[in-house]
């Protein structure tokens, strides 16, 4: 099992596109143990983004990202990463498949509405930055032995 960190973008959050993609996830199985909506500071936008910072997109996004409420959150569930990334679709909703949320909602180069983990290292490294300990939550839904087969012992 896996634990994902999900950012809901500024145009998500204004757009009210915050329930229906929370549950896409959760329709999908994934299960929400962590959720903060916040204002990203200066501060935390360019550490989240500093592996961009030589980018030219880089000022414009921290500047989208610190310019209105974001959502984030922290999903787990198996191959949460992988799950979750496939289920955002590309990243500009113009090249996005119908079906996926970029697809569905997004049409812009510039406004992408959601951010995803791309790998366990970076799932790690980003929830630490937003959530505090103690406020990602692991508790048991009794409804996961219908969503994963855990037969053989683990989840599949």
């Amino acid at each position: 099992m896996q634990t994902t960190l999900i950012i809901l973008k500024p145009d998500a959050v204004q757009r009210g596109l915050m329930g229906k993609i929370i549950a896409r996830f959760e329709d999908k199985g994934l299960q929400v143990v962590g959720a903060k909506l916040m204002m990203i500071s200066q501060e935390l936008a360019a550490t989240h983004y500093e592996a961009h910072k030589a980018r030219p997109f880089y000022a414009g996004l921290v500047r989208f990202m610190t310019s209105a409420p974001v959502l984030v959150l922290a999903l787990r569930g198996n191959n949460a990463i992988d799950v979750s990334r496939k289920m955002m679709g590309a990243t500009f909703g113009f090249k996005a498949e119908p079906g996926t949320i970029r697809g569905d909602y997004g049409v812009s180069a510039s406004y992408n509405l959601i951010h995803g983990s791309d790998s366990p290292e970076a799932a790690q490294r980003e929830i630490g930055l937003f959530f505090k300990a103690g406020e990602v939550i692991e508790y048991p839904r009794s409804g996961d032995q219908w969503i994963y087969d855990t037969s053989g012992g683990k989840p599949e």
